[in-house]
């Protein structure tokens, strides 16, 4: 048997009851999570995911200019339901 090295964590009990929840669907303790973990950081020799924020495409920045103008305008861009469907469908 390989040697082992213990480690001591402290977590909210909630997450940690979440995550325990998500790996066991997988067949997998939390002990067995966080091997994954430092296996992959190792062998990627990094952190194995992006810490950077999401970055909106154009097409989202452009919605969420047009948004903040209907907001500011205090008017809807559509008077109805119906007009907004009917653009929606072309």
């Amino acid at each position: 048997m390989a040697k082992t090295s213990s480690m001591y964590i402290r977590i909210d009990p909630k997450v940690k009851s979440d995550v325990e929840a998500i790996f066991s669907q997988y067949g997998m303790s939390i002990t067995d999570a966080i091997n994954v973990f430092l296996h992959t950081s190792r062998n990627v020799g990094g952190l194995p995911f992006d810490l950077r924020p999401p970055v909106p495409n154009a097409e989202t920045i452009e919605a969420i200019n047009e948004g903040g103008k209907i907001i500011k305008s205090g008017k809807a861009r559509f008077d109805n339901a119906e007009e907004m469907l009917r653009e929606l469908k072309a």
